[in-house]
C-alpha cells in the first residue's frame, strides 16, 4: 500500500530489505479502520493519534463519488466541533459549509482528478488538510484538529511532573491499537509488530522487571524500527523493554524476518501481558489464507494502490497468551532451477578436473597448475551466476565476473597450446 508501504516506521537497522520503504505507514490503514471501512466498527480500535491523522484524507468507498466530508475536532477524535465554516477548495473553485453536530460538513459533487485541500479556522487558528485528489469513484475523508499545539504543551507538563514521581507496583496490557502485519518477499515472510503498551494508571508503574517478548520460532533479523521508545531493544529473537512504564501509551515496533519453505506454517507467539484485542493484517498474494482460534471475524481491505490485504481481529488475551497463527498457500518458489544450476557447476568443475588429470602434456607442471586455476575460477563463476540469478550483481561483483571470465579465456588458451601430440590424432597418424 501507498499507505502501508511508505515511510511512518522505517528500520533502524537493514532488516527486511524492500519494507525500509513499504513497510509500514500504518496510518492510513488505521484511518481507513476507524474513519470508514465498512464491515468493522470504529470502537473495536483505540482512537489514533489525533497529530497523526490530523489534515490526512482517507479513501471512503462507501461515500457517493465525487464526496468529500470534512469532520472538526478540538485536541481528540469526538470532541466535535460544530458551527465551524469549512472551506474545500479543488482546482480554481471553492466551497464552504457548515459542520453539523458531529463537527462534520459534506461536499458532493466534486470533479474527480482535481486536486483540492480543506480548511477551517477554529478560534483563530487556521487548520488547512494536505493536498488530495478526488477520486473517480467513491469519496474521501478528511479530519482536522483544533488545539494540537496546546494538548501537546500540557501533556509534555504532565509527563515532566510525573516523570518527577517515583513508580509504583503496577501492570501494563497491549492495548487495542496493537497490531500484527505480514508481507511478503521471495520466500520470506515479513512480520511488523505495533506494540501499544498501556499503563492505565496516573503515575509511572513497575511491572518488576523488563518486560521482555520473545518472538516466534524462525524470526531472524529482528531490530527495532524508528517510533519506538528508546527503553526497547532486541538481542536475537528477544525483545526486551526496560520499565518503569510512563501513564499512557509506549510504542515499541518490532519488525523481523520469517523464512518458510512450505505452503503452510503455523506462528505462535506468546504475549508476557493481557492483550487487550487481537488485530492482525497479511498481505493477499494468490490465494494466501489467514485462520486462528483468537480470530472472532476477518474480511478483505484494500491498500490506497488497491494492494489487498486480510485483516482479522479477536476478543482479548490473557497475560501468557498465545497467538497462534494458521497460514495457508503462502507463495513459495520452487527450487528446482537452483539444484540444477548448482548441478550443472558441479559438473562443470568435475568435468574440468577430468580434463586437467587426462589429458597428456609436456609441461606438466605447467598443466596441473593452469588446471587448478581453471578449476577454482569455475567454481567461483559459477558461485557468482548463482547470485546473479537471484539478485542484481553489485559494480564490485559484476567487475570481478568480467575479470574471471577474461583469465577463463586465457587459461584456456594456453591449455590448448600445452597439449601433447598432434591435435587430430594420436601417434602414427600420417601427416
Amino acid at each position: 500500500m501507498t499507505g502501508l508501504r511508505s515511510t511512518v516506521f522505517g528500520l533502524r537497522s537493514p532488516v527486511v530489505g524492500r519494507s525500509r520503504r513499504r513497510a509500514l505507514s500504518l496510518v492510513p490503514w488505521a484511518l481507513a479502520l476507524v474513519l470508514g471501512a465498512p464491515g468493522i466498527a470504529g470502537a473495536q480500535l483505540n482512537m489514533p493519534d489525533p497529530s497523526v491523522i490530523h489534515g490526512k484524507a482517507i479513501p471512503a468507498p462507501e461515500l457517493p463519488t465525487g464526496t468529500v466530508t470534512v469532520r472538526v475536532v478540538r485536541e481528540t477524535i469526538g470532541s466535535n466541533l460544530p458551527g465551524q465554516t469549512v472551506r474545500v477548495t479543488t482546482g480554481s473553485a471553492s466551497r464552504t459549509d457548515s459542520t453539523d453536530e458531529q463537527g462534520r460538513a459534506e461536499f458532493p459533487n466534486l470533479v474527480s482528478g482535481v486536486e483540492g485541500r480543506a480548511e477551517v479556522t477554529v478560534d483563530g487558528e487556521t487548520l488547512v488538510s494536505d493536498p488530495f485528489t478526488v477520486p473517480g469513484a467513491g469519496g474521501l475523508r478528511v479530519i482536522l484538529v483544533a488545539g494540537l499545539k496546546q494538548a501537546a504543551e500540557r501533556r509534555k507538563k504532565e509527563e515532566e511532573s510525573e516523570a518527577a514521581a517515583p513508580p509504583v507496583k503496577g501492570t501494563v496490557v497491549l492495548g487495542g491499537a496493537s497490531r500484527v502485519l505480514m508481507e511478503f518477499r521471495d520466500d520470506r515472510l515479513q512480520v511488523f509488530y505495533m506494540l501499544d503498551i498501556v499503563n492505565n494508571a496516573r503515575n509511572r508503574v513497575d511491572i518488576g522487571g523488563p518486560l521482555i517478548i520473545q518472538l516466534p520460532s524462525g524470526a531472524g533479523g529482528a531490530a527495532t524500527m524508528d517510533g519506538s521508545t528508546p527503553a526497547a531493544t532486541v538481542n536475537g529473537d528477544v525483545v526486551t523493554v526496560q520499565g518503569p512504564f510512563a501513564a499512557g501509551s509506549t510504542m515499541v515496533n518490532v519488525g523481523f524476518v520469517l523464512a518458510y519453505d512450505r505452503p503452510d506454517v503455523t506462528i505462535e507467539q506468546k504475549w508476557p501481558v493481557p492483550v487487550e484485542q487481537v488485530t492482525v493484517a497479511i498481505e493477499r498474494v494468490g490465494s494466501v489464507g489467514m485462520t486462528s482460534p483468537q480470530f472472532s471475524g476477518s474480511r478483505d481491505v484494500s491498500a490506497n494502490d488497491g494492494t489487498p490485504y486480510l485483516l482479522a481481529n479477536g476478543p482479548p488475551l490473557p497475560a501468557n497468551g498465545t497467538l497462534t497463527l494458521q497460514l495457508s498457500n503462502l507463495p513459495v518458489h520452487s527450487r528446482t532451477p537452483v539444484y540444477v544450476g548448482l548441478g550443472l557447476a558441479f559438473a562443470v568443475v568435475v568435468f574440468g578436473a577430468w580434463l586437467a588429470f587426462g589429458a597428456r602434456r609436456k609441461d606438466g607442471d605447467l598443466h596441473r597448475r593452469l588446471a587448478q586455476r581453471r578449476d577454482t575460477l569455475l567454481g567461483e563463476l559459477a558461485r557468482l551466476e548463482e547470485r546473479r540469478r537471484h539478485e542484481s550483481l553489485d559494480a564490485k561483483s559484476s567487475a570481478r565476473r568480467q575479470r574471471v571470465l577474461g583469465e577463463l579465456e586465457q587459461i584456456y588458451g594456453e591449455l590448448d597450446g600445452a597439449q601433447l601430440g598432434p591435435r587430430g590424432g594420436g601417434e602414427g597418424v600420417a601427416a
